[in-house]
């Protein structure tokens, strides 16, 4: 446990609440729609692998490619709002939920501040963007973390007479405010953003180990083996091709100062065997870290399983896990003198590890291609959920909250701050968690910001390259988006870029606030 040893009074519990499901909303951070071995990875992920045997894959799901745009319309259930916007639990609470939200914090400007965690779940421990994952009792931070909207500092965190781990600690927080209301009748939703495996590059040394050497084999070999093997699953079919890594590698963000020859192999791919065993054996260390950090997050995904399994609470609670965006290729090395992994050191992923966390598609987080925008997720509910499943219909995390209100039986209110409130964006996923077809989405929208922005009807969808102009995709065909056929289809284009003109024009603040 890792917050303010005093001062952390609970709340008064809520009135008893019967026949409504707990809730559990997990959040990678930077994972790769490959990284989980569930979606064809090779790092270990058992807790994640279970709730995807018991529940339900999606094949085709969408976030919102980057942190702070992606938090922002989950929790909301806005693409972009105004001050009538508000977080989910703020419903699920002044409905007799006890709220928790224990992990990252990353908003747009136009969420607003009474949507914060502090102002709307009963408990909050959070940090806000990115801060480092292991942390001695004398060091200090750029970014403090915040209990309850308080400031807490390094030499306020305790650690149980353990190493401080940031998403040890998360989960310490979480489970002790799950156990304070054991007893206690009404239903909970905890909101679990880990900020594993966001930079800096940081794990515990005994996670490390059990992978270092596993990654010498190379991005080559093995983002050949993740393709096979997520066609074996069948989260893939096999008629998508696999992107070229030549054409995946991002071009478009500069560099830190300092070391401009090294930064220079950052964000570009060479093949494997070319590379010196020098560089082997460092990149071989720096994805040996990143494995670390899932790893580690899915054993503490175990540790709220097993205590939901220990509390008989497991069966009637709906667990959902999602990635905000695809794995990051962006160069934030501070200082090569120290090596991934250390609380010194301040690292990040090649670019080409990425490309590989994202198989099989291209570009990274931040883009609205599906390696930014495609992530997996897993939804498990034993009372409610019949387990093995696969679907392939098309779903968006806007999509999170209304489904929230539909398996809790509650309505949006009409209403807020004295005035109509804005209908939610997206639509409930319960059908398709009772193995029914839903009625598919009028749009999907991801991207950060416009110059990455995407846009899909049906099928067919219009991508813009960091605003070099639009690509237009069919994705029944080309799922993996290797085939732009805006040249070809200039009207099919025309028609999708005006759909979207209109859709913006229907948002408070249009696409400026998006």
């Amino acid at each position: 446990m890792a917050y303010l040893a005093s001062g952390c009074n609970p709340r008064q519990q809520p009135a008893q609440t019967l026949d409504k499901p707990n809730i559990v909303l997990i959040m990678g951070d930077d994972i790769g729609f490959s990284d989980l071995a569930c979606f064809g990875g090779e790092i270990p992920t058992p807790n994640l692998d279970r709730l995807a045997r018991e529940g339900i894959r999606f094949r085709q799901f969408y976030n919102m490619s980057k942190c702070e745009t992606t938090r922002s319309v989950m929790l909301t259930g806005h693409y972009t709002g105004d001050d009538r916007s508000i977080s989910m639990a703020e419903v699920l609470r002044a409905n007799g939920y006890y709220t928790i939200h224990s992990g990252k914090e990353h908003f747009m400007k136009w969420v607003p501040k009474s949507a914060y965690a502090h102002n709307v779940f009963h408990q909050s421990y959070t940090f806000w963007g990115a801060n480092e994952f292991l942390i001695p009792p004398d060091s200090t931070f750029e970014r403090p973390f915040i209990l309850n909207g308080e400031e807490l500092h390094a030499r306020d965190l305790y650690h149980h007479g353990k190493q401080f781990y940031k998403t040890d600690a998360f989960t310490d927080f979480a489970l002790d405010k799950l156990k304070e209301r054991q007893n206690a009748q009404a239903p909970f939703f905890l909101y679990l953003p880990y900020g594993a495996a966001h930079y800096p590059l940081q794990a515990r040394t005994e996670d490390i180990e059990k992978f270092k050497g596993k990654y010498r084999v190379g991005w080559d070999k093995l983002r050949q083996k993740r393709y096979e093997k997520m066609i074996e699953l069948g989260i893939l079919d096999q008629k998508f091709a696999l992107s070229e890594a030549t054409s995946n590698i991002n071009k478009f963000r500069g560099h830190p100062n300092g070391d401009l020859e090294r930064r220079a192999k950052i964000p570009l791919y060479s093949p494997w065997e070319e590379l010196s065993d020098a560089e082997k054996n460092e990149l071989d260390l720096e994805m040996a870290v990143f494995a670390a950090m899932v790893h580690r997050m899915d054993y503490n995904i175990g540790r709220v399983l097993a205590y939901l399994d220990s509390t008989h609470l497991l069966d009637n609670t709906l667990v959902m896990y999602l990635s905000d965006n695809g794995s990051c290729p962006y160069d934030s090395n501070r200082d090569f003198d120290f090596a991934p992994g250390v609380a010194e050191g301040y690292r990040t992923l090649s670019a080409a590890w990425a490309n590989m966390g994202n198989t099989p598609f291209r570009y990274f987080k931040q883009f609205g291609h599906e390696g930014g925008a495609h992530t997996h997720f897993i939804a498990s509910w034993p009372q409610a959920i019949q387990p093995g499943q696969i679907t392939n219909q098309p779903a968006h995390l806007v999509d999170i909250f209304p489904t929230l209100l539909d398996v809790a039986g509650l309505e949006y209110p009409a209403s807020i701050r004295n005035r109509a409130s804005l209908p939610l964006h997206g639509q409930s996923m319960l059908p398709i968690f009772q193995g029914k077809v839903r009625l598919a989405p009028a749009q999907i929208v991801s991207g950060y910001q416009d110059r990455f922005r995407m846009f899909r009807q049906g099928d067919w969808k219009i991508v813009n390259t960091n605003g070099e102009g639009w690509e237009l995709y069919n994705l029944s065909s080309d799922l993996t988006e290797m085939h732009d056929l805006a040249g070809e289809m200039p009207e099919k284009l025309n028609e999708l870029k005006q759909s979207l003109q209109t859709w913006e024009a229907s948002l408070p603040g249009g696409k400026a606030e998006l």
